[in-house]
């Protein structure tokens, strides 16, 4: 006879619960972070600015229907477009990372943090604008620095041990997860529906690396950035209709995260989050 498997819900994977404590309940208080967070933000919008000189780049920008404006949508600095926060994500992170002069994390796992602006500042604008027209206040500079500089931590912190690439995957990963993270806080959502949509970023089909390498390089690395953070735009939108997480994620027995995609290793961690990255 087959063994007995249990139907009970485990508790969430703590990877997952340190994330979402970490954007929930941490106060940033390092007057460097923020420093660093907004000459980052200068750097990476120059970053994005100078890739619209390049047609490559922007045959992929504009709304997925052309024509298409979203009323109180955010805004593609540089451009005209005024879209759905998920494909403005997508614009720009694209612009970003084109050039691949974005700031740079090289550890265990090598990536460019500020690739998680591309959500945070199309998220940040989206409801800026829609708080306005209702009469509200809108978010500030300060939120968005403050959501870069723990989308930095969480990218990177896990980045310190862990290498995605040893494994065929590419760094964008992280900034799925950390661009859902972060986003998801901003959008109000609660702490078990972050964590709710942390666990679809961990769950859903991860980038294989082939296009950063022979014989397949490609135009991709330019874009799957983008990709990633505006995929993380849409779970945690997904997740704040209250659809629902898969808590073991990362640690279930043959069908989690680990077991398919990191041969069976956990995650380990260096230090806490904090704001050690920015």
């Amino acid at each position: 006879m087959s063994a007995h498997i249990s139907n009970v819900r485990p508790k969430a994977d703590k990877v997952l619960v340190d994330i979402v404590d970490y954007v929930t309940k941490v106060e940033i208080t390092s007057k460097q972070a923020y420093e660093t967070a907004r000459y980052c933000l200068m750097d990476t919008l120059g970053c994005g600015f100078e890739a619209l000189e390049y047609p490559a780049c922007t045959k992929l920008l504009g709304p997925i229907i052309p024509g298409t404006v979203v009323p109180n949508g955010a805004r593609v600095p540089g451009t005209s477009f005024q879209l759905d926060p998920v494909q403005a994500a997508f614009n720009i992170g694209a612009m970003i990372r084109w050039l691949d002069f974005n700031d740079t994390w090289l550890a265990a796992e090598w990536g460019h943090p500020s690739d998680n602006l591309g959500g945070i500042l199309a998220v940040a604008d989206w409801l800026s604008r829609s708080a306005v027209a209702a009469g509200k206040k809108p978010l500030t500079v300060l939120d968005v620095l403050t959501g870069m500089i723990k989308a930095h931590e969480i990218q990177g912190c896990i980045a310190l041990e862990n290498s995605f690439n040893k494994v065929g995957l590419d760094h964008v990963v992280l900034v799925k997860v950390a661009s859902t993270a972060v986003v998801a806080q901003m959008l109000g959502l609660t702490r078990d529906e972050i964590i709710n949509a942390v666990s679809l970023a961990w769950v859903d089909g991860q980038s294989l690396r082939t296009y950063r390498h022979s014989p397949n390089t490609g135009s991709r690395k330019s874009w799957a950035a983008g990709d990633a953070t505006s995929r993380a735009v849409r779970l945690a939108l997904i997740a704040r209709t209250g659809e629902m997480g898969y808590p073991s994620v990362l640690s279930a027995k043959g069908w989690g995260f680990y077991d398919v995609l990191f041969k069976g290793k956990a995650f380990q961690f260096q230090r806490p989050y904090g704001s050690y990255v920015m």
